[in-house]
């Protein structure tokens, strides 16, 4: 006892009133350990990012050759699906539906073109001997409105005396071309059957869709709400409406055209009114063809002129020009719009930007783009206006 109070720091009031010492810091060999186990889980990150890169990029590369196909396969089926959900709901399975929707679809492409095949073959000869004829009655000597034009009045007085001095043989005056025709024939045969083609591939990805489309757009959304929440999905659904409502629009207008161009030929007695209006309605709905909807009735113009009926030669240029050509411009964005929840002006921008940086697809890419920007920045607008609500309610 004595030994204990003589010694304040020993004993039980030793142990309370002595100074707790700080816990011993880890072993110096441990941050060697530490520093190993980070560099490893780096690596492994590194190596896994690697490897999801490498399979993006192998994914990349194998759809690649497919990708107008599987983009205008998709548009297809979009366009189409109201059809498709009301076969399903008539008690048709999703197989036969997707069969008969292809079945429909090849039919209605293709027995047309058959069935013109032909008609138009003929119809071309016949428009090769009457140019023939034209050419062997020109006169040698153009008109001088023809040399007093500016710039081009030159070139095509010399061009008309060339052309008369052939006496109406084609062959002699197309023989300075020759090179250059034969390889835009190649070329248009190749952009032909890679266009024939990627229809085909086209067709197919979209029954792909019409039998699987349930499946696919339930994983669709749920991987766009897992990303973006109720934005994104509003979103996806603002790009399916502009994607169907373009695709009702391309369609819409060329079967427009098509029938603008069949009225108009009738009225001026133009042989052959329904080929001539199926031709421009094609021709309107590839879109890349869409320029040569002048020749269909530019040419029409002409054989009247030839047939000596001036006056109906100026009614189908005037009807041409205005109603066939001119109508697509205002027709196709009145069409589009009555799907799209978003501004005229923005439609028109995406239609015609969308077409010059992408050619046909942009037509559906582009306002798809900008329905989706349009969609995310009022869903942004709409949150930041309701917090501003919600502040002035608690102020």
């Amino acid at each position: 006892m004595a030994d204990d109070r003589a010694q304040p720091g020993s004993g039980h009031w030793g142990r309370l009133l002595r100074t707790p010492r700080p816990p011993a810091s880890a072993p110096a060999a441990a941050e060697p350990e530490v520093a190993a186990s980070a560099t490893v889980a780096l690596i492994e990150h590194t190596i896994i990012v690697m490897l999801l890169g490498g399979l993006v990029l192998g994914v990349f590369l194998v759809l690649r050759p497919l990708a107008t196909a599987l983009l205008f396969g998709a548009i297809l089926a979009i366009a189409t699906w109201p059809l498709r959900r009301m076969l399903v709901r008539a008690g048709l399975g999703h197989a036969a539906v997707a069969l008969l929707m292809l079945l429909a679809a090849l039919l209605l492409i293709g027995l047309p073109l058959l069935a013109a095949a032909p008609r138009l073959t003929a119809r071309l000869a016949e428009a090769g001997r009457q140019l023939e004829l034209a050419l062997a009655g020109l006169s040698t000597t153009p008109p001088d409105w023809i040399a007093a034009l500016p710039v081009v009045g030159s070139p095509l007085a010399r061009g008309w005396q060339d052309v008369a001095g052939s006496g109406g043989n084609l062959s002699a005056v197309l023989e300075p071309y020759a090179e250059w025709i034969r390889e835009s024939v190649l070329a248009a045969a190749r952009a032909l059957a890679d266009s024939v083609l990627q229809f085909v591939l086209s067709l197919i990805v979209a029954a792909m869709f019409w039998a699987n489309g349930d499946a696919l757009g339930a994983v669709l959304h749920d991987v766009v709400s897992r990303l973006g929440g109720r934005p994104a999905t509003e979103a996806l659904e603002a790009a399916a409406g502009s994607l169907r409502s373009v695709a009702y629009g391309v369609v819409g207008t060329a079967f427009i055209q098509g029938a603008l161009m069949g009225v108009g030929a009738i009225i001026a007695g133009l042989p052959a009114p329904g080929l001539l209006g199926f031709l421009v309605m094609l021709l309107a709905i590839s879109q890349i063809g869409a320029p040569l909807i002048i020749v269909v009735w530019g040419g029409g113009a002409w054989w009247l002129f030839l047939q000596g009926q001036p006056a109906w030669g100026i009614f189908l240029l005037v009807w041409g020009a205005v109603m066939v050509s001119a109508s697509d411009n205002l027709i196709r964005p009145l069409l589009i719009r009555r799907g799209i929840s978003m501004p005229l002006t923005l439609v028109i921008l995406g239609v015609f930007g969308g077409f010059l940086s992408f050619g046909f697809l942009g037509l559906f890419i582009g306002p798809a783009l900008l329905a989706v920007a349009f969609t995310l920045l009022r869903a942004w607008r709409a949150v930041d206006l309701r917090r501003q609500d919600q502040d002035i309610a608690a102020g």
